[in-house]
């Protein structure tokens, strides 16, 4: 079993990360602030004026240990990474079913029908704990309709029929969105997805989150010897990693969206730590992401049951174990894709 490494971020404005010698030096004016062993890193993600050394590079990359940076909003800008690793083979078997329908079908149906049905589980929790009449007809109508659309996906072959129901379940899905919110509406409304830039503070928050397991899905398939850049639910762009992207759509539900509700609810995060800019877009402040970090982080360290393996392992390496399925399943080990199913 993999173990679960740390990941370093690094919010503090003007520090420099700097090798010395098996270690990653976080030094803000010429004065070393932190020590971090690298054996001890899965990766390194920087937020805003962060600066890095180019053998701190060197050493990423030799070691595996995923580098990227991000603007202090947490918009994605680039990731360094060393040689590519895993079978040359398995890349070029992905390659050839992206190339395929039916192959690239058989990924699509699989990876939406979890995250439909995952979707549908974080509505139904909703609604276990709501009381009679606060706005539970309307979840239960969600929760239906979610279902069905689990029913039909199983049975569609074409791929842009999926992605097309795989849209009709967002619809439904963050159309009630604002019913799982348990503070007052002043404070984080939800009236859909927004982003680029994010328009409240609920959207500031998921895109926020969603961009860190983007972070971690990637480095996952990276780490197994898939592409991240060629999907085959989202359609190749240059600069996206749409495989990438694919995996994170049957984990947000359980990974990203219960973080974020968990954080509004139990008011972990307040709304005063959101502004909104001149252009209109919400950004969180200083102290305010660095709590969502360390919630992450302890998410990551929950131990669970998988529900494919049947063992035991922690949330953390669920990106790492669905890469290392998908890669078993292009490379013929497995009849079919075992997508993550939460319960």
């Amino acid at each position: 079993m993999k173990q679960l490494l740390n990941t370093l971020y690094v919010t503090t404005q003007g520090a420099y990360l700097a090798r010395d010698g098996e270690a990653v030096a976080v030094r803000v004016e010429q004065e070393t602030k932190l020590r971090v062993p690298i054996h001890t890193l899965s990766s390194i993600v920087c937020f805003g004026n962060v600066g890095c050394s180019p053998f701190l590079m060197g050493l990423c990359g030799e070691r595996g240990v995923a580098l990227a940076f991000l603007t202090e909003h947490g918009q994605f800008l680039a990731r360094v990474a060393g040689p590519v690793s895993g079978n040359v083979l398995l890349r070029r078997e992905q390659y050839r079913w992206a190339d395929r329908p039916e192959r690239a079908a058989a990924v699509a149906r699989a990876v939406t029908l979890a995250k439909i049905a995952n979707c549908r589980t974080v509505v139904l929790r909703a609604l276990r704990e709501r009381a009679e009449g606060d706005g539970t007809e309307e979840l239960a109508q969600a929760a239906r309709r979610l279902g069905r659309l689990v029913e039909t996906v199983e049975g569609t072959e074409g791929i842009e029929e999926i992605r097309g129901h795989e849209g009709d379940a967002a619809r439904v899905y963050f159309g009630v969105f604002g019913r799982l919110i348990g503070v007052p509406e002043e404070e984080f409304y939800f009236r859909g997805r927004n982003r680029r830039p994010p328009l409240d503070n609920m959207n500031a928050l998921l895109s926020f989150v969603y961009t860190l397991l983007t972070h971690d899905v990637t480095a996952a398939l990276e780490a197994v010897g898939l592409d991240p850049a060629v999907g085959y639910l989202h359609r190749d762009r240059p600069g996206r990693p749409s495989l990438g992207l694919d995996l994170v759509e049957e984990l947000r539900p359980v990974i990203a969206d219960r973080l974020t509700l968990s954080l509004v609810n139990r008011r972990q995060v307040q709304a005063s730590g959101f502004r909104k800019t001149e252009s209109g877009g919400v950004t969180m402040d200083d102290a305010t992401r660095k709590e969502v970090l360390v919630a992450y982080q302890k998410r990551k360290q929950e131990e669970i049951l998988h529900p494919f393996l049947q063992e035991r392992a922690a949330f953390g390496l669920v990106p790492h174990l669905q890469a290392t399925l998908l890669a078993r399943f292009i490379r013929g080990d497995l009849d079919g894709y075992p997508s993550f199913l939460w319960k």
